[in-house]
């Protein structure tokens, strides 16, 4: 979906892609994989620059951080990926340098329910898979909002635990992107992957 940004992830003609789970070099790889909801962000960051452009921009549950090197490809002031796993700031720093990028900095600190730092754009991929979580982003992300007045911007595919949780109602959807057929595939049938911006009740 943005063949403008480069990564390097686990893919079916990756030697552990088939491999048991017990091979793999690294314990629940999440960075390794591009998911749909960090797809369509990139995507959309990339189509419409203006929204990161000057920013200062908060990729949150980064992963292989193609969010953020959307973000940086399109101007913003400055870029932070964050991601609870240093494997992850690994994979970042990496595939920044694939992208003839300066490495963008990587912080594994968990930042949920910490106080809000003054970012312009949070970016959220493929993070409402579990209620807990969700619950917590929600009251979180409203702090950020209501005391930042950071601009939210989530990325999903259309999974269950997101569509079934309250902050659904106080989404806005901004742009949907068709899933290539291989990641239709991967992910269970899923077809179409949605930005939303989050304007919650204060």
């Amino acid at each position: 979906m943005t063949p403008e940004i480069q990564l390097r992830l686990f893919t079916p003609t990756c030697r552990f892609w088939h491999a048991r789970p017990e091979l793999w070099p690294f314990t629940d790889p999440y960075w390794a994989i591009y998911w749909p909801g960090g797809q369509a962000l990139a995507r959309y960051l990339l189509d419409e620059p203006a929204v990161s452009h000057g920013q200062k921009v908060l990729d949150l549950g980064c992963g292989c951080a193609a969010s953020a090197i959307a973000a940086r490809l399109a101007g913003a002031s400055l870029v932070v990926a964050n991601d609870i796993d240093p494997v992850a700031a690994i994979a970042t720093k990496l595939n920044c340098e694939l992208n003839g990028l300066q490495p963008i900095a990587a912080v594994t600190a968990n930042l949920i329910g910490k106080e809000p730092d003054s970012w312009d754009l949070i970016l959220l991929g493929d993070m409402f898979y579990d209620e807990t979580l969700a619950d917590s982003l929600h009251s979180w992300l409203r702090d950020c909002i209501r005391t930042r007045g950071t601009r939210v911007l989530i990325g999903d595919p259309g999974r269950t635990q997101f569509e079934s949780h309250s902050i659904r109602q106080q989404l806005l959807k901004l742009a949907d992107y068709e899933l290539p057929d291989s990641v239709k595939e991967e992910n269970y049938g899923l077809t179409v992957s949605t930005v939303w911006h989050y304007q919650p009740e204060m």
